[in-house]
């Protein structure tokens, strides 16, 4: 696939329309608290998007630890790319992580962040109860088909990136939910779906914008659904 990034008017409007995603949540909030919570001691971690930080992702990781969730940031600052940080500390956090809990730790992403999330699952699949990914462009087609991807080679020239590799579209061997919206304004969408028929593999589409995903009540839905499924 040759696929191109999204227009001018969803990149342009797409950080505006986060503002909304967030407004829409602190309406949906009190509904949201009242989902399943936690099945007994079970952890989770959520990595942040490209140029993305913990604290870009606290409110998810409140609403989380508000359902009886062990929940983590990944603890390396701001996203800047794959030279920007410390990826064997990173699995030793997640090991800890899984350690506190009942083993295995739930790897939420946003963008950069689930594409991560996913080769620390290939790689490792034993800590791994589960891949949640939010806009994460893993899928197959053209890489620069992100609006983003021009400032991330600027920040990461020294080396090929691990998740630009040939079998990044491939899926952990765990399960796996892409969540994505064909509204997004940084990547195109189709490249935040898992192409083909996998088993253990949920594509989901909501509304919404993606740099708003991480703070999108329909995504705490879901993401809620899915820990909640884990026995």
């Amino acid at each position: 696939m040759n696929l191109k990034p999204p227009n001018a008017l969803l990149a342009l409007s797409d950080g505006p329309r986060a503002l909304a995603d967030a407004a829409c949540l602190a309406v949906a909030a009190p509904f949201l608290r009242r989902l399943p919570r936690a099945n007994g001691s079970q952890s989770v971690m959520v990595l942040p998007g490209f140029l993305g930080s913990d604290e870009g992702n606290g409110p998810l990781i409140r609403f989380l630890r508000g359902l009886g969730y062990t929940t983590k940031g990944w603890g390396q600052g701001r996203n800047l790319g794959v030279e920007g940080f410390d990826r064997d500390e990173l699995e030793r956090r997640i090991e800890a992580l899984a350690l506190a809990g009942n083993g295995k730790v739930s790897l939420i992403g946003h963008s950069l962040g689930g594409i991560y999330a996913r080769e620390i699952a290939r790689e490792g699949p034993e800590w791994v109860h589960q891949v949640i990914t939010l806009g994460s462009p893993f899928s197959g087609g053209d890489q620069q088909a992100s609006h983003a991807s021009r400032l991330y080679q600027r920040l990461n020239p020294q080396k090929t990136p691990r998740e630009r590799s040939s079998s990044l579209s491939i899926p952990p061997p765990v399960p796996t939910t892409a969540i994505y919206t064909k509204a997004d304004g940084v990547v195109n969408w189709r490249t935040s779906c898992q192409e083909g028929n996998h088993a253990n593999v949920h594509n989901i589409e909501v509304m919404g914008s993606h740099i708003g995903l991480n703070l999108n009540a329909a995504v705490w839905y879901w993401v809620a659904k899915k820990l909640a499924q884990i026995q």
